[in-house]
């Protein structure tokens, strides 16, 4: 038994422990170009979630401010009825 704790803590990786092997190194130029790829088509349809979103606020704020009643568009306006006396 003792034999075997040996050899599995004889095992050691190929690299030293100064040297740091990054993922890139690991993995090989196509599928590396493919998770590129697949961040780039991540982040552009995130971008126009976000732009859709954005979209939909502004169509929103637009309606709310159209059907606003008249109490609401006095109650907001800067006019005071004393500067016309």
């Amino acid at each position: 038994m003792a034999k075997k704790a040996r050899q599995s803590k004889q095992q050691t990786p190929s690299y030293s422990k100064d040297e740091k092997v990054s993922l890139r190194d690991q993995l090989n130029g196509s599928v590396l170009e493919q998770l590129r790829q697949k961040k780039q088509l991540l982040e552009a349809g995130e971008e126009k979630r976000k732009e859709e979103e954005l979209k939909k606020q502004r169509e929103l704020r637009r309606q709310q401010e159209k059907n606003k009643s008249f109490e609401e568009l006095l109650n907001e306006s800067e006019l005071k009825w004393s500067n016309f006396k």
